[in-house]
Formats: C-alpha cells, sequence, structure tokens
C-alpha cells in the first residue's frame, strides 16, 4: 500500500490525507466543518502544519508513523472537493486506494466515528465529487458522526450548516481524538487494525 518514503516536497508521498469543509469563518464549526477540524486535530497532534496554498487547498507535509503523508484541506467548496483532490493526487501520482478523506456524516451520532475501505457517496456531495474526478470508489474514509436532522421536515442544509448543540460539542471533541488515533493506526498498521479498534 504504502512506497517508498521520498524527501523532496514534489516527490511521491506514501498517502494523502484529507478532512473535508467549507472555506469562511462562518462556517468554522459547523457540522459539516468536522472534516477541516479533524485535520486541526491532528496536526495539533502531530505537530504538522496544513497552511501552504496549492491546488485550490491549504496543504501540509508531515511524516507519521514513519510514512510521508500529504495533508489537504481543499477550499473549493464541500461540492467541489474532488477538483482539489484530483489535482493533486495526478500531480503525485497518489492512487485512490491511498488518499484517506475524513467528512461528517449525518447518519452517525454526535461521538461515533466509522471506518470504511471503500464504498460509494452515501448521499455525501463532498464524496461524490471525489469520486467523480478520482474515477473511482476505493479509497478509505473515516466518516465522523455529526448527528441526524431533528424532524423530517428540517432542512438538510441548515442542519449540516448548523452548529454543534450543548454536549454535542464534547461528543465530537471525543470523536476527533479517536479520528487521530485511528489515522495514525491506519499508517502504522493498515486499514484493517484500526477498522477493527476504532470503527463503530
Amino acid at each position: 500500500m504504502f512506497g517508498k518514503i521520498k524527501k523532496s516536497f514534489s516527490s511521491n508521498f506514501d498517502m494523502m490525507i484529507v478532512g473535508l469543509g467549507n472555506p469562511g469563518l462562518e462556517y468554522d464549526g459547523s457540522r459539516h466543518n468536522v472534516g477541516f477540524a479533524a485535520m486541526d486535530a491532528l496536526c495539533e497532534d502531530t505537530g504538522a502544519k496544513c497552511g501552504k496554498m496549492k491546488f485550490d487547498a491549504y496543504i501540509g507535509d508531515t511524516v507519521i508513523g514513519g510514512k510521508r503523508v500529504l495533508l489537504m484541506k481543499p477550499l473549493t467548496y464541500m461540492n467541489n472537493s474532488g477538483q482539489a483532490v484530483g489535482a493533486a493526487a495526478r500531480f503525485y501520482k497518489i492512487p485512490p486506494q491511498n488518499i484517506l478523506v475524513m467528512f461528517d456524516d449525518i447518519s452517525l451520532e454526535p461521538g461515533v466515528i466509522r471506518l470504511r475501505r471503500k464504498g460509494s457517496a452515501g448521499g455525501h456531495n463532498g464524496i461524490k465529487d471525489i469520486i467523480a474526478v478520482l474515477g473511482s470508489e476505493d479509497f478509505p474514509r473515516i466518516k465522523i458522526g455529526v448527528g441526524a436532522k431533528p424532524h423530517p421536515d428540517y432542512d438538510l442544509k441548515d442542519w449540516v450548516l448548523g452548529k454543534f448543540r450543548g454536549d454535542e460539542k464534547d461528543k465530537v471533541k471525543d470523536a476527533l481524538a479517536t479520528t487521530v488515533k485511528a489515522v495514525k493506526e491506519i499508517l502504522a498498521r493498515g486499514i484493517d487494525s484500526a477498522m477493527n479498534k476504532y470503527s463503530k
């Protein structure tokens, strides 16, 4: 799964890790931006930085578990996430199976994460665009629970762009910490091991 680690920024990476969200202060802390929050948590934990502008995204370069990793926060807005991911994947020749995507999932309760080796978009527009651009569903992902709409008539857009409430904030904070552990496990021992330990 992983290739030889190189030293220059323009060379091949062992893996690309992507956190999905929308740019802009108005979206900061929203349910839809939990992928960005996961990337921030990963950077804080590892001491990495994800602030260089390239491929219509904030990117960074770090080593986790002995593997050289490209970090990415697309700035194309959620529905066009594939533009940034695809551009970087083509430039660095990173195959889909080495692209790990972290994103929000309304089918999971806050505090819960679920890992998948591959799969469909499941109604998530960011994942849908990444699949379309890469031409493949075969990339691993970490779904981070943000909770379902409180009732069927509640507008989905308003829900995912809204903020977490009450004790949801603490549950999501715990989920982000678990996500960081899962990422490290994936890089150290592979997706199967991480799924066994952290996927609920």
